[in-house]
């Protein structure tokens, strides 16, 4: 039998424990694309729940199993480690949230049927969100402060969609994080390449896209019908299509074919 410490509530605890929380600001700038796109997915995702379940007045950042399953008991060592933990490292919307994460798995191990099966992973966006550069805050005016980009998240109804904002993949989400001010590009039709252009800190502009080696190449410069250029097939694209496209990219036959 599996180590009761790497089933349900405790493997969550123990992830979030490995999580680099005093990273510092470098490793948050450095994946700053990946993190509000994945904070996005996780706003999109919990609006869902929070939808689900009649928590509206509580979305966001909460703890769901307070409305999934508002009897539910932790194991007492789980109970007591969860506590340590958050009473040590976690304040505000990051202590709600990782505790409603441990508390989220730990039902699923004691109850699999409790939560509705059609509802996407909930916390799962924001924990990869976490391990790529710690936590967040939301200031006075409230918005979203990620370190290095800042947001208002709008409203719950903005985000009930069911197509994802992002994947939690890792290649892809590595695939987006770059030094500099990144502006992407792709067809019209949205589908392959993708294209980017890099403002570097030194004012550099530099041009690159994404190929069929699934990493980025140097090219000339983008002909885009924002440059006015006649003709041009290449129109500026946020960085959620993009990573739809790189995904698509990383699934198709040509990279199966590679893995293989």
């Amino acid at each position: 039998m599996d180590d009761v410490t790497n089933q349900g509530g405790f493997r969550v605890l123990n992830r979030l424990r490995r999580i680099e929380w005093d990273a510092d600001w470098d490793d948050a700038y450095s994946h700053v694309i990946s993190r509000q796109l994945l904070m996005r997915e996780y706003l999109r995702r919990s609006a869902l729940w929070a939808e689900a379940y009649s928590a509206e007045e509580a979305w966001p950042f909460f703890d769901i199993t307070n409305y999934v399953a508002p009897e539910l008991s932790l194991p007492q060592s789980l109970s007591l480690d969860l506590n340590e933990f958050l009473r040590t490292r976690m304040v505000g919307l990051v202590k709600t949230t990782c505790a409603g994460a441990v508390r989220l798995a730990e039902l699923r191990t004691q109850d699999p049927a409790a939560e509705k099966p059609s509802l996407p992973e909930l916390y799962e966006p924001l924990l990869v969100m976490y391990e790529r550069g710690g936590d967040f805050m939301r200031d006075n005016s409230g918005a979203l402060d990620l370190t290095g980009v800042s947001f208002r998240p709008g409203t719950m109804r903005d985000y009930l969609g069911d197509t994802p904002i992002v994947t939690v993949r890792a290649s892809v989400l590595d695939a987006l994080d770059t030094e500099g001010r990144v502006t992407f590009f792709a067809k019209d039709a949205g589908d392959g390449p993708v294209l980017r252009c890099r403002l570097l800190p030194g004012g550099e502009e530099r041009y690159e896209v994404f190929s069929d080696q699934l990493n980025w190449d140097t090219t000339e410069a983008i002909h885009t019908q924002e440059r006015g250029a006649e003709g041009a097939t290449y129109t500026r694209a946020t960085p959620s299509e993009a990573a739809r496209i790189i995904e698509a990219m990383m699934s198709g036959p040509s990279a199966k074919q590679r893995e293989g």
